[in-house]
């Protein structure tokens, strides 16, 4: 199938503007593959150092004959979805073995959980756990001592922060490696429900607690269609899993061998064989786009629209929000996952999962298939779903759609459109995600109301002060005031104001989160209001227009006294639960289309 003429127009747009920095990159690949220290070149001493604490493997590792992989892990078990990699190290070796190689754990990197930070102080750390876990995979590859690595992470900064530090050892091949969704706890829409009904005051924190446990109750990531699984989706776009790794359940004997398989495989893309596929060649701009066109067709997180424009940047690719605008108008929505449907990824699974997805968006044109991937072929591998068959895998066409209310094919899809929209005008640029928003609440115009922060909203809503049509205006949560954190905690108490008929809708420099849904919401908002941007312009009660119909984020007001308005101050920087220790990422940081990161700021 000839590929789409506007997902080729889009490709060769992002070419053309990432040709400087590309190659530049690129040069960078050559020279480190070239001339970085590596094992031979190491003295006895430094060697010594380094596999002191690998006795099993050190007359192996000696020789220098053998790749030697790192392991950067994520571990820890506060967090479900990483509390998966317990284990993994031992085992990985164990299977580095089987295929002649060695393994050591090169480093971890913190992983914290937005799902327990949420509407707290610790949230604004939350967005620069990125840039640390970056600089920690950095470190962790700084020694010299590996041909190759494996990088293990799953949930929302890890795997971006993973990517971004991986890139700037691009000569090196590296898999990622994910540990796969919980089983399915108590539906969504009813965990949802139960959240409305604890804001509105009919039900008490026992039965939210009960509520919230019987939804998050075991290892692995949480089932909606966030943006950890977002992240998983996005890898196998872009051939840097196994073919079909992303959402098989932890403890099954289908992920264990899917982890063996992923060690197995890196030992044989390494510089010394015949099939040498560097991550820093894997990850150009057709593995970019396709991670975007992804993102459309299962209806996957907003806060990709910041991480894969860091990720790009980190292979020296620049994509922005008008790449995403137009692709979204090509590309249709063939997934319904909560919370943009009632299924959770386990019956996304289920029904097809992303074998499903690829095979059919690559019969229709819809996606490139000569991606330079970490299997054995291209993108047309990622089409096939893994099954375990003796001591091994083998990969399967994974025939029609098991359930056409989650997957349907691309010739029928739930939308022609993937649900993506830039929004412009005198209040800046922003973004709106609009395929759970139902059709006649993409456009909202209403007087705003602003706020501050998450905890004003809510006070607010328990006043009943916000019972009418309302926009929603929480300013100062951009990348340089706060840390941008997610405004999660305002959905619930937006979704019982559009229960009740009033017309709502939310405008913020600030993200939401990967679960965000049915009320139409401006995000990620730029220029960002600390500095003067055009939000800290507004005053109470201005009418604001949100359109994803005609693009548009306005203020209705009289274009002279708009100019004449001094922009409001923003609140001093917080202190306590570490967060003056991340005042250099703020000062650093970007604007969010660029992907509101600090850490690229020394390539710029």
């Amino acid at each position: 199938m000839t590929l789409h003429p506007e997902i080729a127009a889009v490709t060769d747009r992002i070419i053309s503007r990432s040709r400087p920095t590309r190659d530049a990159y690129l040069e960078l690949i050559r020279r480190e593959r070239d001339q970085h220290i590596a094992r031979p070149a190491l003295s006895c001493a430094n060697l010594a150092h380094g596999y002191a604490g690998t006795e099993e493997d050190r007359d192996t590792m000696r020789t220098a004959k053998a790749m030697n992989i790192g392991i950067v892990t994520s571990y820890n078990d506060m967090l479900s979805a990483h509390a998966t990699y317990y284990r993994y190290p031992e085992q990985m070796k164990v299977w580095a073995r089987e295929a002649g190689a060695t393994a050591q754990v090169a480093g971890g990197v913190p992983a914290m959980c937005d799902g327990v930070t949420q509407g707290y102080a610790g949230m604004e750390l939350s967005l620069f756990s990125r840039d640390t876990i970056a600089l920690s995979t950095a470190i962790a590859l700084s020694h010299g001592l590996f041909e190759g690595a494996a990088l293990l992470g799953i949930c929302d900064k890890i795997v971006p922060g993973l990517l971004i530090g991986a890139l700037r050892f691009g000569h090196l091949p590296m898999v990622l490696i994910p540990g796969g969704p919980m089983p399915t706890g108590i539906p969504n829409k009813q965990k949802a429900a139960v959240r409305e009904a604890f804001a509105e005051g009919k039900v008490g924190r026992d039965d939210l607690l009960d509520a919230e446990i019987a939804a998050y109750h075991s290892k692995g990531t949480c089932t909606f269609y966030g943006t950890a699984n977002s992240n998983q989706m996005m890898m196998e776009m872009m051939g840097l899993h196994i073919p079909g790794a992303a959402f098989a359940n932890p403890g099954t004997k289908l992920r264990q061998e899917l982890t063996r398989a992923a060690v197995h495989r890196l030992a044989e893309i390494g510089w010394d064989g015949d099939d040498y596929r560097p991550i820093g060649l894997c990850v150009d701009e057709k593995a970019i786009v396709n991670a975007a066109i992804g993102l459309l067709a299962t209806g996957g997180s907003t806060n990709h629209l910041i991480h894969l424009p860091a990720i790009a940047a980190s292979a020296g690719i620049v994509i922005d929000w008008e790449d995403f605008d137009r692709l979204s108008r090509s590309v249709p929505l063939i997934a319904r996952v909560y919370p943009n449907g009632a299924a959770d990824v386990n019956g996304f699974e289920d029904a097809g999962g992303m074998p499903f997805v690829i095979r059919e968006l690559a019969d229709a044109g819809l996606l490139h298939r000569d991606l330079l991937t970490i299997g054995h072929g291209d993108m047309t591998d990622y089409g096939k779903r893994p099954v375990v068959a003796g001591d091994g895998l083998v990969w399967e066409d994974p025939g029609a759609s098991g359930d056409e209310t989650i997957l349907r094919p691309a010739a029928t899809p739930f939308s022609d459109e993937g649900g993506f929209r830039i929004l412009t005008g005198n209040l800046g640029r922003g973004c709106i995600k609009v395929s759970a928003v139902e059709r006649d609440r993409w456009t909202i115009e209403a007087p705003c109301r602003i706020f501050q922060t998450q905890a004003e909203v809510q006070a607010a809503f328990q006043a009943g002060e916000l019972d009418r049509d309302v926009v929603v205006v929480v300013r100062f949560q951009g990348p340089r005031a706060n840390g941008m954190p997610e405004l999660h905690k305002l959905t619930p108490t937006l979704g019982v104001l559009q229960n009740r008929g009033y017309r709502v809708a939310l405008v913020t420099d600030g993200r939401m989160s990967g679960a965000s849904g049915k009320v139409p919401a401006a995000i990620h908002c730029s220029p960002e209001a600390l500095g003067g941007g055009p939000l800290a312009l507004l005053r109470d009660g201005d009418v604001v227009r949100m359109s994803a119909e005609t693009n548009e984020l306005v203020a209705m007001v009289d274009p002279a006294e708009w100019a004449a308005r001094v922009p409001v101050a923003g609140p001093p920087p917080a202190t306590g639960m570490g967060r003056e220790l991340f005042g250099m990422f703020r000062g650093l940081a970007n604007e969010a289309e660029k992907g509101a990161c600090a850490v690229l700021a020394g390539m710029e």
